[in-house]
Formats: C-alpha cells, structure tokens, sequence
C-alpha cells in the first residue's frame, strides 16, 4: 500500500467511529485523526471538512485556535522544550538555544532527516525538575547545555542501532 493509500485509509478509519458526526465531534476527530497519523494532514482537513459538512475554512480555523495540532508532521524523535516558569527561571532558554544550536532547528520546524522535530510547550507539568526537555513523552530534568547534547546524542545513536537493525 503506498503512503497516500495508507494515510487515506487511517483518516477512514477515524472517522468510521463518528458516523453522523457534526461540529460538536469536530475536536475529538481533530485529536483522534492526529493521534493516528502525529499530525493533521491537508488531506485530513478535507475529508474531516466532508465528513462533518463543515466549510473547510471551519475546520482549519478550530485547528489552528488550538496549539495542540500540528500540521507537519514530527520527527521521529519529538523534542519539547518547557518554557513554563520554572523551567524559564532556571534556564530554559539555553536549553532551547542548545537544542536549536545542536539540532539546526527552530520551534515547529523538523530535520533534514526526519529524526528530530522542534516544539516550544508552556509547561510540562514537572517544574521539579526544571530545566525540563521532553522527547518522545519521556521527561529529562535539570536540562542544561552540556546534558542536552549528550539526551540528543543518545537519541540519535538509538536510531542509527535501530536502523542497522531493520
């Protein structure tokens, strides 16, 4: 199944599961659609647009009011980066700085090669352990500059195993 195939069919999929569905469905189906694929697609809008009978303008601009859909997809390793208070008090802009320098990134913006993409969150609730750099839903305390590099580092050396492996 080629990859057009493959994301028409999970979009399909979702949306089977509202069948009748109107604007009041219109956000669980944004955040379904993007739990399958990571991100919402131009292809998605559209077909949620008529699935919903919803002008495709609507559904684009309830996306977009809600900063938790993306609209590229991610990297294979997902970073955010906590500018909350805590984490903003106790250096998170030289995380991110670190994470751009290293990365060649900036916020919302993904590698050449797919491994990485670049999210600025508010808070990721663990202020605890401040500086905070999430990847993949896995938390990394006290982030500083020089434990930065080494979290990207392992990362990136996971998938170069992972990929000799495939």
């Amino acid at each position: 199944m080629n990859a057009i195939a493959s994301l028409d069919s999970d979009i399909i999929a979702v949306l089977k599961g509202y069948p009748d569905a109107t604007q009041d469905q219109l956000i669980p189906i944004l955040q379904d659609v993007q739990a399958r694929l990571g991100y919402l697609p131009r292809e998605a809008i559209l077909k949620i647009s008529d699935h919903c009978s919803l002008p495709v303008g609507r559904v684009y601009s309830v996306a977009t009011f809600y900063n938790q859909f993306r609209f590229r997809a991610p990297g294979r390793n997902h970073v955010q980066v906590c500018r909350g208070t805590a984490c903003h008090v106790k250096g998170s802009l030289s995380t991110l700085d670190t994470i751009r320098d290293h990365l060649e990134i900036d916020n919302e913006q993904t590698t050449h090669d797919g491994e990485f993409s670049l999210e600025v969150v508010a808070c990721v609730g663990a202020c605890g352990l401040a500086p905070v750099l999430c990847v993949n839903g896995n938390v990394h305390g006290s982030a500083a500059p020089d434990t930065v590099r080494k979290t990207l580092s392992s990362y990136r050396a996971k998938e170069k195993s992972h990929a000799a492996t495939r």
